[in-house]
């Protein structure tokens, strides 16, 4: 052996070695909203990272409002800043139909599709085609405090009305005890006081637009919806209400300041966990409340997945995206912070689970809620879109958007309902005449 040719050698593997390019990672960004389903999905990633070790996940992490922009702004320019993107039943039909998301289809027969609630699946879909998978889905409620109102001999009905609702509120409001007779959002979005104050409007009659499309702000169902929503809040809510969105008045009840509170379904599982919740065994379930009717009376969400095809990573967004929203993803969400906490309101699985049902008691009132709701007929009038808390036309975001800001306006005092109305009758008129609606 010439030992005097194994220092050239090594040398020579050396410097091929080093020429090679670096293996890299595929690095998905990920853009999702700051509710705590989706921090809690971020935590559980690290699993997803060690069996997956060829894929980097990058998480932007954003206020529902500043993530809705952000995500709008950048599928509608491609700018490809996010391989995954957090969106709803109102994005991805959408979204979907103009080409800007890739389609959900060849999944793994073990993603098991077919599990989705249909509802579900057709609120993610653009005829016929799945473009986001659901992560949870959801329709509103009303959650109160079960000790509150057996010391002062109330009941709760199944479904109140918002009169009767008042009522209780003006009962158990003390605010020098810092405890609100309710919490309802109050901050300005399309998804954020504009979700809530368009439910309530069904339940009074109203709508967004007649069959011919024009705006409705100027009718009395709508000065009803407002004048009352307005009168409550400010009467029985708690300060600073026009700044409280989902997560604040979250935050609010499990800190035992509110008495009552209306929102989404999926908060059933925070405010019954002892380990954020000081009420956690004090809280009852009941439908989102009616006045006139029931229809409307109760919105249906999904907070999906999807890839837009501006990303240059499918592959990988799609093998964490199925994950992310897979049944496996929830056996792991309940062994690791227990069967009441797995993503609800998206899979029939989840609710023929008898020992989910047992250990959720908001799990009941969830499906009750999920299966009442229909986008397809929420006007107590005849209405041209689909949609309870929205209505599924692309002018939509940016309109309700503008109509958020005038809701806020008059909860705070910085213009007359009136004057609210107005103003979003003359907006919304403009931006549909702009669209050619009419």
């Amino acid at each position: 052996m010439n030992t005097n040719n194994i220092l050239p050698a090594i040398l020579s593997s050396t410097l091929i070695i080093a020429s090679l390019p670096a293996l890299a990672d595929t690095k998905v960004t990920i853009g999702t909203v700051n509710n705590g389903d989706m921090i809690r999905m971020q935590e559980l990633s690290r699993q997803f990272e060690k069996t997956h070790p060829e894929i980097d996940l990058e998480w932007v992490v954003l206020e529902e409002n500043v993530l809705r922009q952000r995500l709008t702004t950048d599928i509608a320019t491609k700018g490809g800043q996010f391989d995954v993107m957090t969106i709803g039943m109102y994005e991805a039909p959408i979204w979907g139909d103009r080409g800007w998301l890739t389609a959900m289809d060849n999944l793994p027969a073990s993603y098991d599709v077919d599990d989705i609630f249909p509802s579900v699946r057709h609120g993610l879909s653009a005829k016929g085609t799945l473009y986001a998978l659901p992560f949870y889905s959801e329709s509103s409620m009303t959650y109160y405090r079960t000790d509150l109102f057996k010391a002062a001999g109330l009941s709760m009905p199944e479904r109140p009305t918002w009169d009767q609702v008042r009522e209780f509120a003006k009962t158990l409001h003390k605010p020098e005890q810092e405890q609100y007779g309710i919490c309802l959002r109050g901050k300005a979005g399309w998804g954020e006081n504009m979700a809530l104050v368009t439910t309530m409007s069904n339940t009074f009659g109203a709508r967004w637009f007649n069959e011919k499309w024009h705006p409705e702000f100027d009718g009395p169902e709508w000065h009803n919806t407002l004048s009352f929503y307005v009168d409550l809040v400010r009467k029985y809510g708690p300060p600073g209400a026009s700044s409280n969105g989902f997560n604040e008045n979250l935050a609010l009840f499990n800190s035992g300041k509110c008495a009552m509170w209306m929102d989404a379904t999926v908060a059933g599982s925070f405010v019954t966990d002892k380990s954020q919740s000081h009420v956690a065994d004090k809280v009852g379930f009941a439908l989102f409340p009616k006045q006139v009717t029931d229809k409307g009376a109760g919105w249906l969400w999904s907070w999906a997945l999807a890839i837009p095809v501006s990303s240059d990573a499918k592959d990988a967004a799609m093998t964490f995206v199925t994950w992310a929203t897979s049944k496996e993803y929830s056996d792991l969400v309940a062994k690791e912070y227990g069967i009441a906490n797995v993503p609800p309101g998206s899979r029939a699985s989840t609710y023929a689970n008898q020992e989910y049902m047992k250990a959720a008691p908001f799990a009941e009132k969830t499906l009750q809620s999920m299966d009442n709701a229909n986008p397809q007929d929420s006007t107590l009038k005849p209405s041209p879109y689909v949609g309870v808390q929205f209505a599924a036309i692309p002018e939509f975001q940016s309109i309700a958007t503008q109509v958020g800001k005038f809701v806020s306006g008059a909860l705070t005092g910085q213009m007359s309902i009136d004057q609210a109305l107005k103003n979003a009758q003359a907006v919304t008129e403009r931006e549909m005449k702009r669209a050619r609606y009419f």
